[in-house]
C-alpha cells in the first residue's frame, strides 16, 4: 500500500513516521522548502537539489519527500492520501472526500470501535491518561491517542493501529483547533469537554468561533460538561445527550482545582460506561502526573511547580491557588505573540521576580517589551539554558514556591528530568 502525506507540519510527520512503522510505501510533500523536518524518522536518504535549491526531492527506503513542489504524478499512484488537519475544509480536502482517497476513509476498522474524544483548551492529556487508567484498570482493551501537538503519535497513528490491533475503546485527545477533521475522521460517540478557554487565537481568531467549532463538534452526540462551563447556548441543542460533571472528591496525588475537574470528567465518563466506582477511585488515587504536566518538587525550603501553562487561563489556573516568589516562562513562536498574554496574568499577580527563557522559540524580546509595557516593577531575568534555570531554582531554594511553565512541552519535561534528580518529590 502507499500513501501520500501532504504537509510536513507536527500531524504530517507523524503520519509519515506512522505509515512507515505499519509498512506502507510514502510519498510526502510540502511547498515550504524550509519546513522543519525534525521528528521525522527518515531512513538513509539521497537529496537532490534541483532549480538552485528553490526544490529539494529526497529519496529514501519506501519513502520520497519532496520539498518546495508536489508531484501530481505520485499522489495519483498512491491507494490513500493523509492530510494536514489544518486543510480540512479546502478545495483539496473536499475533493479527496468526493472521491473517498483519505486515509480515514480506506482504512476504516476504526470507525467501529467505540469512540470517547476528549477536548477543550487545557487538562485534555491529562483527562485522557486519567479514563486510559481507569478503562484499563477495569480489563478493557484502549487505544490512545490522537493530537501530535499533546504529545501522542497523532490521528493518522490511531487509525492505522486500529486497523491491525484488537480494542474495545478508542479514545480520542482531540485538539480544539482540528474538530472538523476529527470529527470527519471518527464516529464519536461520547465526547468530554475540559474546559473553553483563550488559545490558539490565530486560528480562531475569537472565542465565539471556537465556540461555533464545538457547536458542530457536539451535533448528534452525548457530551460531558462541567456543570459551570461557560456554554455557548446552542451547545445544549446540538447534543444528543448533556451529562454534567463536577470536581472530583477523593483522593488524588495531583494538585489544582483544575485536576479535581479533570478527574471529575474521567469519573463521569467512567461511570456512564458502568465501570465500578470502587475502580475508578482506585485507579485515580494512584493516578501520577503526566510528562510535562504539573507536577510538584521540593527543594530544600522551596516547593517548585513544574508544568505546560502556554496560555493565560491554564497559567491563571495555577496562580490563582497558590503565592508564588518567582515565575520562569517559556517564551512562545514568533508567530504565536497572542500567547504572551501569559506575561499578562504573571504580572497581575505581581511575583518577586520573572524569568523569561526560550521555550518554542528565543521571543526573549518580545516578552522584555511586553512587561515593560504592562509596567512590570519586579525584576526581569532572561536565560538560555537548563544549566542556568537550575542554578536560578538553587538561589531561590529558600523561598516559599517557585512555578516554572510557559510555552515548550519538550523544554518543560527536560527541566522537569533535572529538577527531579535535585529534589524530594511531593
Amino acid at each position: 500500500m502507499k500513501a501520500a502525506v501532504i504537509g510536513l507540519g507536527v500531524e504530517g510527520k507523524k503520519a509519515v513516521n506512522s505509515l512507515l512503522k505499519h509498512g506502507w510505501e510514502v510519498y510526502a510533500t510540502d511547498l515550504n522548502i524550509n519546513v522543519d523536518l525534525d521528528g521525522l524518522d527518515l531512513p538513509m536518504l539521497s537529496m537532490n537539489m534541483i532549480d538552485d535549491k528553490q526544490t529539494v526531492s529526497i529519496v529514501g527506503d519506501n519513502i520520497t519527500v519532496d520539498l518546495g513542489f508536489t508531484n501530481s504524478y505520485a499522489i495519483e499512484e498512491c491507494d490513500a492520501i493523509a492530510i494536514s488537519p489544518s486543510m480540512f475544509g479546502g478545495a483539496f480536502a473536499n475533493r479527496l472526500l468526493e472521491t473517498g482517497e483519505l486515509l480515514s476513509d480506506v482504512v476504516t476498522k476504526h470507525k467501529a470501535l467505540f469512540t470517547i474524544g476528549i477536548t477543550g483548551t487545557n487538562g485534555k492529556t491529562t483527562t485522557v491518561h486519567m479514563l486510559k487508567s481507569i478503562l484499563e484498570k477495569a480489563g478493557r482493551r484502549v487505544l490512545v491517542g490522537g493530537n501530535g501537538g499533546g504529545g501522542f503519535s497523532g490521528y493518522y497513528d490511531l487509525i492505522l493501529e486500529a486497523n491491525e490491533g484488537d480494542y474495545d475503546i478508542l479514545l480520542v485527545e482531540v485538539c480544539d483547533m482540528t474538530l472538523d477533521f476529527a470529527n470527519y475522521c471518527f464516529d464519536f460517540d461520547m465526547i468530554g469537554l475540559t474546559n473553553i478557554g483563550n488559545d490558539h487565537m490565530d486560528v480562531h481568531k475569537t472565542i465565539a468561533n471556537y465556540k461555533n467549532s464545538l457547536v458542530r463538534f457536539f451535533t448528534d452526540k452525548t457530551i460531558f460538561t462541567a456543570f459551570n462551563q461557560d456554554f455557548n447556548t446552542d451547545f445544549k441543542e446540538s447534543a444528543s445527550r448533556t451529562i454534567p460533571y463536577f470536581e472530583y472528591q477523593d483522593d488524588l496525588k495531583l494538585v489544582g482545582k483544575f485536576n479535581l475537574l479533570n478527574a471529575g470528567l474521567a469519573t463521569a465518563i467512567s461511570t456512564e460506561l458502568k465501570i465500578p466506582k470502587d475502580i475508578i477511585r482506585q485507579a485515580l488515587a494512584d493516578f501520577h502526573a503526566v510528562e510535562g504536566r504539573l507536577d510538584v518538587y521540593k527543594i530544600n525550603d522551596v516547593e517548585v511547580y513544574v508544568g505546560k501553562t502556554d496560555n493565560s487561563d491554564a497559567l491563571a489556573s495555577i496562580l490563582a491557588e497558590k503565592d508564588f516568589y518567582a515565575l520562569f516562562l517559556g517564551t512562545p513562536r514568533q508567530h504565536e505573540q497572542h500567547r504572551l498574554d501569559i506575561l499578562d496574568v504573571a504580572v497581575k499577580y505581581n511575583p518577586e521576580v520573572i524569568v523569561l527563557f526560550p521555550g518554542l522559540d528565543d521571543t526573549l524580546d518580545l516578552a522584555i517589551y511586553r512587561l515593560n509595557f504592562l509596567g512590570y516593577m519586579g525584576n526581569i531575568i532572561t536565560v538560555n539554558t537548563l544549566d542556568q534555570i537550575i542554578e536560578l531554582v538553587a538561589e531561590y531554594s529558600h523561598e516559599d514556591a517557585i512555578f516554572i511553565g510557559g510555552n515548550g512541552q519538550d523544554t518543560i519535561i527536560k527541566i522537569q528530568e533535572r529538577i527531579k534528580l535535585i529534589s524530594e518529590k511531593l
